[in-house]
């Protein structure tokens, strides 16, 4: 926090009634590619992310700083912000503009904030919009639960900054606790925090995160094309079941049954089918991964987060070829329980449960073998070490 006091005496001077806040980035073990289709999630928080440090302003101007990115962003909470300046201050004003929807800001903010990962598939952005919905709240005393920070972030996600993502990503920032599996139903928002096995013993594992050296912006991706796939493959369902049909925008693979798809799978176009596919069995290894994890099975859980990122390769088809190459690295590597593509799986990173006492010989095999294929990517390539960890709050 010492670098952000010193950037906040350079951009601003000396500040009054200084607020700290760290929101953490998120890894979704099992549960990939299913929340816009109201599927079913785990997640865990962990100890790195971005923290915030700033002030209320009576004028209501927004002036906040990132340590990360390039870029002054500036306006004013009490005006319309539907303009979007295509960098990461869009983020702030999706946030405002989410707010806006439901109460009078009166307060801005000034202040900085910094990252302390690379950015690409741990969800930065939830991470972002969650920290600066809270700020935002707080400094005009708007007092919102956690399922309303959740909501207004999510909302500035897919309304105003475009990416039609579900709420995993939010919930996992807001919700989750240091010690447990977060279960998350994104249908109807009800969820669990489970501890490992019967809660008596500290988590077998760490978090490993593998940057591939490849960053990405999900709106620049086929991210957004994933999801209409889906919509239209239940779309498809319903019809061959004469179901009646809602708008596209309104369907998800939720709506029909398991049963009906694999009744018609051999009827749809492969592409529909596949994406179908993906979802009805990730659903199900979330539901046999939780039973793992009550049971205290470690490495049954792991297995199932690898064949998650093989159907992420073959049914959802995502994936780049560097992202592909350090999930089959880390299927040889010992002291790797599990792993696969995370975020979205468009570059990216990769992320595993791993063996905390094998953690140099981890790191040692992941460099060695991806530059081997990648060495290009020597400046760039990137492995982490992290734990599970409450989600956002004030410090």
């Amino acid at each position: 926090m010492d670098t952000l006091f010193q950037a906040y005496r350079t951009f601003f001077g000396k500040g009054d009634a200084l607020y700290q806040l760290f929101s953490p980035y998120r890894i979704c073990p099992l549960g990939a590619h299913v929340d816009h289709q109201h599927g079913l999630v785990t997640g865990f928080a962990f100890d790195s992310g971005i923290n915030f440090l700033f002030s209320a302003t009576e004028t209501g101007k927004v002036e906040m700083c990132s340590l990360s990115f390039e870029g002054l962003t500036t306006f004013y909470v009490q005006k319309p912000v539907e303009e979007k300046q295509g960098y990461w201050g869009d983020y702030l004003r999706g946030a405002t503009w989410a707010l806006q929807q439901d109460f009078q800001l009166k307060y801005g903010i000034r202040g900085v904030v910094k990252g302390s990962m690379p950015i690409g598939g741990v969800s930065s952005s939830a991470a972002l919009l969650c920290g600066f919905v809270m700020a935002l709240a707080k400094v005009n005393h708007i007092e919102l639960d956690k399922m309303q920070v959740i909501h207004y972030a999510s909302q500035a996600e897919r309304e105003y900054v475009g990416l039609r993502n579900g709420i995993l990503d939010q919930a996992c920032v807001v919700l989750c606790e240091a010690d447990k599996l977060l279960y998350l139903d994104t249908k109807t928002s009800e969820y669990e925090l489970l501890p490992f096995g019967d809660g008596t013993s500290e988590l077998p594992f760490e978090l490993g995160i593998f940057f591939s050296g490849v960053t990405r912006k999900l709106t620049g991706t086929d991210y957004n094309l994933r999801v209409a796939e889906c919509k239209t493959a239940a779309w498809m369902v319903e019809a061959y079941e004469n179901t009646p049909l809602k708008e596209l925008e309104d369907t998800r693979l939720r709506d029909v049954t398991e049963e009906d798809f694999f009744r018609h799978e051999k009827q749809m176009p492969e592409r529909f089918a596949r994406r179908a596919r993906h979802f009805f069995t990730e659903c199900d290894r979330v539901k046999a991964g939780v039973d793992a994890w009550k049971a205290g099975d470690i490495r049954k859980f792991g297995q199932y987060i690898f064949e998650s990122c093989e159907s992420s390769i073959s049914n959802y088809e995502c994936g780049s070829e560097e992202l592909i190459a350090i999930y089959e690295i880390m299927k040889q590597t010992d002291g790797i329980y599990g792993g696969r593509f995370s975020g979205a799986g468009f570059k990216g990173a990769c992320i595993a449960l791993i063996d905390p006492a094998k953690k140099e010989s981890i790191r040692k095999t992941l460099t060695t073998e991806y530059l081997k294929r990648f060495p290009q990517y020597e400046n760039s390539f990137e492995v982490f070490f992290c734990k599970p960890s409450n989600g956002v709050d004030f410090l």
